[in-house]
């Protein structure tokens, strides 16, 4: 048997179950949208209150996101994974059993806790899936944020019609027990792991800044946008992350990296993702409620709660069918390309909707070409990251892009809200969202997207190094190459105890200080290269599973142009587990 079989059978069902699991997650988010408007109702309180069991969820998934990514990083994805279901499936049932208010909200927040599996799974993806299978899985993966919210509308609308909305929460507790068992049974942990301790200030510091940054958003048009709470918050919110951002350049082993973050390649990338997320969210605003008001409006198209769930499923259908797309035209031309694509063809939706929105059918049409273009530019974005930073530095740096697609949602639901409430009729104490807000609310979107652009044509790509690494669907092959071309560093392969190649192993290049100054991931033979920083005394540390761990001592001097070294793995199998 080959190492390459064994690897192969290591890794059958991780990608469906891990998209399972980002699926389960998003759920949360538009689970409540069918009943959203008899929550005062159900709950006994004020609509502003009732709100509330929205919102929570909302902040909770913003501040796990990043945090979930670096534990991940640090104590194993796998585990992380686990966590974030089980705290789901907790919040599931405390909503299940519950009519209170505060109750409610606290679930919620657990659910909402949920949202930090999607990094994490992209992370193990990145890991341990073979170069060739990489691209469509992460796409997969990267898009199940909105394929599950939009599956989750006619799922949704058609149980509360027909049951008790409590069976909402028992369902979405069933599926995150589904979700955990198949995690257990298919998916392995990783091996690459950062090194350091999670950063406990950074990350209360973060949670505090994005808690006072989302939340008035999310309330501003209710606390009004020029209320003394709202500027309040928002200055609180400003201080507290610039501080947050003064200690984090200070640490060592800090939460986020914000060097990194301030890398062309990941700065740029994060800003078209909150563009991005604001054209996502504006679909989801819009045809459910032109679907739901009455003809006798004149715009509106009387349809039932299960029939306008129906009409936007495709947006999350056409989402996840869009991935094996997206992996063919990002073989070929690259993630920034495929980003451009999928951004042009959302404002291409978004302009058509302008004038398609007076019949049914015609609002399948807005979901299936928005829902392509958001499936593609969701699908680019953790290729454009891994290919910017560190294997071990995946779950945290996707975890920050999450976050910045969850801020895009949450300014998108603020905005798009308030200009609906500006624009609708009111009758008999009731307010009606009018056809002029739903038009001014596409052409919203429409001009994020046409920022997003701004932002994605400032990747770099320009050189071919870069170039290199945008295309390659896993980075160690970019980093061989690099390597390769400059002849300098160590080179080598990684080989078990009989002297078989072994793919996949990471090898960490460690100075005379105990830093890490690089790593790499070994190719398909074995192979690996590691460029030095500087002249001088270094480790190399070589893990692999099924192996005992290794350490090497190594020089590289200054009239060296490369030092080749073959590092032996003792003890363990002669393959990868």
């Amino acid at each position: 048997m080959t190492q390459s079989t064994t690897h192969q059978r290591g890794t059958r069902g991780v990608v469906p179950v891990l998209a399972f699991a980002g699926i389960v997650v998003a759920v949360m988010q538009t689970l409540l949208v069918p009943v959203i408007k008899d929550l005062p109702t159900l709950l006994s309180t004020t609509p502003s209150n009732a709100t509330w069991v929205m919102t929570a969820t909302l902040l909770a998934g913003a501040v796990s996101t990043p945090i979930m990514g670096r534990l991940g990083d640090l104590y194993g994805k796998r585990r992380m994974l686990l966590t974030s279901l089980a705290v789901m499936v907790v919040g599931s049932l405390i909503c299940g059993f519950t009519d209170d208010l505060v109750v409610m909200i606290v679930g919620r927040a657990l659910q909402g806790f949920a949202m930090g599996a999607i990094p994490l799974g992209i992370g193990l993806m990145r890991d341990m899936l073979p170069r060739e299978k990489l691209g469509s899985a992460m796409a997969l993966m990267s898009s199940s944020i909105g394929v599950g919210g939009g599956l989750a509308l006619p799922l949704a609308a058609l149980t509360a019609q027909h049951a008790d909305w409590h069976t909402l929460f028992f369902g979405a507790a069933g599926l995150g027990v589904i979700s955990m068992l198949l995690t257990v049974l298919f998916v392995p942990e990783s091996t690459v792991k950062a090194q350091g301790t999670f950063d406990v200030v950074g990350a209360l510091g973060l949670s505090a800044g994005l808690v006072l940054f989302l939340l008035p958003i999310t309330k501003g048009s209710d606390w009004g946008w020029t209320s003394g709470m709202t500027l309040g918050l928002f200055a609180a919110a400003a201080v507290v992350l610039v501080l947050w951002g003064v200690m984090e350049l200070r640490l060592k082993a800090p939460l986020v990296d914000l060097r990194t973050t301030a890398r062309p390649a990941v700065l740029f990338t994060n800003l078209a993702s909150i563009m991005v997320g604001v054209a996502f969210y504006a679909i989801s605003l819009v045809l459910p409620q032109l679907l739901q008001l009455p003809t006798a409006t004149g715009y509106g198209l009387g349809q039932s709660m299960v029939v306008a769930g129906l009409c936007v499923a495709p947006l999350g259908l056409t989402m996840m069918f869009t991935a094996p797309v997206y992996a063919r035209l990002s073989a070929k031309y690259g993630p920034k390309v495929t980003l451009i694509l999928g951004m042009l063809i959302i404002a291409i939706g978004y302009g058509a909707g302008l004038g398609l929105m007076s019949a049914a059918w015609q609002t399948i049409i807005i979901a299936v070409v928005v829902g392509a273009g958001i499936g593609l530019a969701y699908s680019s974005l953790p290729a454009l990251i891994i290919g910017a930073v560190d294997p071990s530095e995946t779950g945290a740096a996707n975890g920050l892009n999450t976050l910045m697609r969850s801020i895009g949602t949450s300014v998108s639901s603020a905005v798009i809200g308030m200009v609906l409430a500006n624009t609708a009729d009111h009758v008999g104490g009731v307010a009606i969202p009018t056809m002029t807000g739903f038009r001014t609310s596409f052409l919203i979107a429409t001009g994020a997207v046409a920022l997003g652009l701004v932002f994605a044509l400032f990747l770099p790509s320009a050189r071919r190094s870069v170039k290199t690494q945008l295309r390659a669907s896993s980075e160690e092959d970019a980093n061989l190459r690099a390597a390769t071309e400059a002849l300098a560093g160590f080179h080598g392969r990684v080989l078990s105890p009989s002297g078989t190649p072994v793919a996949r192993a990471k090898v960490t290049l460690i100075d005379r200080r105990g830093r890490q100054a690089g790593s790499a991931l070994t190719d398909e033979v074995g192979r690996y290269a590691l460029p030095v920083p500087g002249d001088g005394s270094y480790v190399l540390a070589a893990t692999a599973a099924g192996h005992a761990p290794l350490a090497s001592a190594a020089a590289h001097r200054g009239d060296d142009s490369a030092v080749e070294m073959d590092l032996l793995l003792p003890g363990g199998s002669d393959v990868l587990a």
